[in-house]
């Protein structure tokens, strides 16, 4: 029997942001009573089209580039209001980007992700877009959201003819984030503004593997833009109060991205810049199985202890392959629902306390206020692992098993876990 040792008077930092999503899962409101019970702190807006054709992006919301982005009659703010004030309703921040969806067909034809014909306007556009959500500007809201990035993916690939987001030269894509950075920033200086949302660190790896992406031109590409980009910010002094990055891999790959992006940064003088994977799924194939859930679960555990500061999940949107949260057949919650569950129980609590595992394949973490404990569990491997609970009393037992979505268990501070089970443990 291993042990997994809680020291409740260790407080080791303040539990992050690590249960985050992208969207939410449909525009009618017969999810909302479960998915405000995630408590998510924030969503991120991206790809939202596919829920309806009239949400987020600039062309839906000021649909002539040529009107006078001063009026407010210029806007259409209809759709993307009720989305947002759901949310925030819900008590979950929107986390906004501010571009295009991607579009998969653009072979066909490209139709919004074309570079702006005028970078100086967009800015402008951007920050009414800001201005109707914080400040009321356009009988608009005061939702004080913070995160403001500009557009997803412009490093998506190399070749213009096959880049699905920005069918401009990378070169074009800086050209531009300096000018509407610096331009929001002077505006909004409270605000944090940011990207690029790169499409991720893949070629770090020297020795593959068939769970990580193999090193192409393409993902050299990736890191290629990263390195110019954080150059061009640092020399031009350019804000980047976070930077984004994407990831669809594993938990030992996004441990080795986290500290990758983090040296990168550093590296560029961006000590105090965020860093965010902000789109991540650790695969498609498994959605709905107890794997899955507890593949989520890892990666929310250990990169906690990571150099990262936002994990936000591609995607909820109930209608896509990438939602691993809802069945979009019967609507009922998949199994991973119930690792954002156990999560948002630790982010509730607030605060990190000591947690030492002694067992490869379990990952653990533990959250106590001084009152109310918690320890979330999660057995990442093929085999069953019987584990000891020491320093604390467990009250309540909760279990993640093929029959229990966290319903209660035996109180014991003895506990076994099959293959891919995951518990939280209340102390």
């Amino acid at each position: 029997m291993s042990k997994i040792t809680i020291n409740p008077k260790k407080v080791v930092g303040k539990i992050k942001p690590m249960h985050c999503v992208n969207n939410f899962p449909s525009m009618c409101n017969s999810f909302d009573e479960s998915f405000a019970a995630l408590k998510i702190p924030y969503s991120r807006c991206h790809d939202t089209y596919h829920l309806e054709s009239h949400l987020v992006d600039i062309h839906v919301i000021f649909p002539n580039f040529d009107a006078d982005e001063n009026d407010p009659n210029s806007y259409d703010f209809a759709f993307t209001d009720y989305w947002i004030k759901r949310l925030y309703d819900m008590g979950v921040e929107t986390f906004y980007r501010l571009g295009e969806s991607i579009e998969n067909f653009q072979a066909l034809k490209p139709y919004y992700i074309i570079p702006p014909k005028d970078y100086a306007k967009w800015a402008r556009i951007c920050e009414h877009i800001i201005l109707h959500y914080n400040y009321g500007w356009a009988n608009g809201f005061e939702f004080n959201l913070k995160y403001w990035e500009i557009w997803n993916e412009p490093d998506n690939f190399p070749d213009i003819a096959d880049n699905q987001m920005w069918k401009g030269t990378f070169e074009e894509y800086m050209n531009f984030y300096e000018i509407t950075a610096k331009y929001l920033k002077n505006k909004f200086p409270d605000l944090k503004v940011g990207g690029y949302s790169s499409c991720g660190f893949y070629d770090i790896f020297e020795i593959k593997s068939p769970d990580q992406a193999k090193v192409t031109t393409r993902t050299s590409y990736f890191i290629d833009c990263a390195e110019a980009f954080l150059q061009r910010a640092r020399d031009n002094n350019i804000p980047l109060d976070f930077f984004s990055w994407h990831s669809y891999s594993n938990v030992e790959g996004n441990t080795g991205f986290a500290r990758y992006a983090r040296e990168l940064l550093d590296k560029y003088g961006f000590v105090n810049t965020e860093s965010n994977l902000n789109e991540w799924n650790p695969g498609i194939d498994l959605r709905g199985t107890l794997q899955d859930s507890s593949n989520i679960l890892s990666n929310m555990l250990v990169l906690q202890n990571e150099p990262l500061d936002m994990l936000m999940y591609y995607d909820v949107r109930l209608h896509t392959t990438y939602c691993g949260i809802y069945n979009p057949v019967n609507y009922k919650p998949f199994k991973a629902y119930y690792s954002f569950m156990a999560f948002s129980q630790l982010y509730q609590i607030g605060e990190q306390v000591e947690t030492i595992v002694g067992e490869e394949g379990v990952y653990s973490l533990s959250a106590f206020n001084g009152k109310d404990g918690v320890c979330v569990i999660t057995n990442n491997c093929d085999e069953e692992k019987k584990i000891e609970l020491v320093g604390v009393t467990a009250k309540q037992v909760d279990m993640l098993t093929e029959e229990h979505d966290l319903s209660s268990g035996k109180v014991s501070n003895e506990i076994t876990l099959k293959a891919f089970e995951s518990a939280v443990i209340k102390f």
